[in-house]
């Protein structure tokens, strides 16, 4: 287990523990109400969120897990850190918490990872918020991506420098992390065996095709007719917007859209007070 406690004037929430089929995963389950359930991506876990579950738990169950490899969970070593089965143990806490009537609130990875679990349990869920993310094979410049971050030299900086965190991170969020949120960040990716979650990622962008076919084919025959709201950062230098909304409107019938202006990748970071409100239009 990851030795970190947060701050409590950061993350001012209680820390749960599930044990999970890949051992104990940890998640925070705040509020009460119709329930969202939080997924990120990489390299960040529950605290992307602690912003927005301020603004929302006073009007709904808001439930963040961190997946194996991330936050506070466990690193199984028996483990492979595919989107399949990180869906496969957030699909095991849902059940487990019994959640109904749930919305599915993702990005990044967690996009994949959070609509496979959706499908895996399509009666509880009647709602989706989705950021930068996706649900499909992607095209040649992520596999371009991929390819160089699955190299020998940038595979030992994300696992012995920190890369993602220390590098990647701060310059995709469009305001200045204080030195206190980027130890949150920090510390619960202490040492290079704590960060081969956030190694796997890179190359999941290609392995992971087949399982990223079979989701895209799922997606809209099984949550199609769901609400979806797209909280879109404008600024996002990965996920660009004319390739992204038009594909996931393409999936649904029912799509509304909130541009984030002058947001970056972690748009929970630069705004969680427009999402809080959108959410709370869409669904409140």
């Amino acid at each position: 287990m990851i030795d970190f406690t947060p701050s409590p004037e950061l993350y001012p929430f209680r820390s749960r523990f599930f044990e999970s089929s890949a051992g104990p995963v940890h998640y925070i389950d705040e509020g009460q109400g119709r329930p969202i359930v939080m997924f990120h991506g990489n390299p960040t876990w529950s605290f992307l969120y602690r912003d927005i579950i301020r603004g929302l738990r006073g009007h709904f169950r808001c439930v963040a897990i961190d997946l194996p490899g991330f936050g506070l969970s466990d690193r199984p070593v028996d483990y492979r850190y595919t989107p399949a089965e990180h869906a496969r143990i957030a699909t095991e806490l849902v059940n487990s918490l019994d959640l109904r009537d749930m919305i599915v609130m993702a990005h990044d990875w967690g996009g994949p990872i959070g609509l496979a679990t959706a499908v895996a349990v399509p009666a509880r869920v009647t709602g989706l918020v989705l950021g930068n993310t996706w649900f499909w094979p992607l095209d040649f410049r992520a596999r371009a991506f991929s390819l160089i971050m699955s190299s020998a030299p940038l595979q030992w900086l994300i696992r012995h420098r920190n890369f993602f965190v220390n590098t990647a991170l701060k310059h995709a969020v469009t305001r200045t992390l204080t030195p206190a949120e980027m130890q949150h960040y920090r510390a619960v990716q202490p040492t290079p065996a704590a960060r081969v979650g956030l190694a796997e990622f890179p190359r999941q962008l290609r392995a992971a095709d087949p399982w990223l076919a079979e989701l895209a084919a799922a997606v809209p025959r099984v949550l199609g007719d769901r609400p979806v709201l797209i909280t879109f950062p404008m600024r996002d230098p990965l996920f660009r917007y004319e390739q992204v909304v038009p594909r996931i409107q393409a999936a649904f019938s029912d799509v509304d859209v909130v541009p984030l202006e002058g947001a970056k990748h972690f748009f929970q970071e630069d705004a969680a007070d427009r999402v809080v409100a959108a959410v709370m239009h869409e669904f409140g």
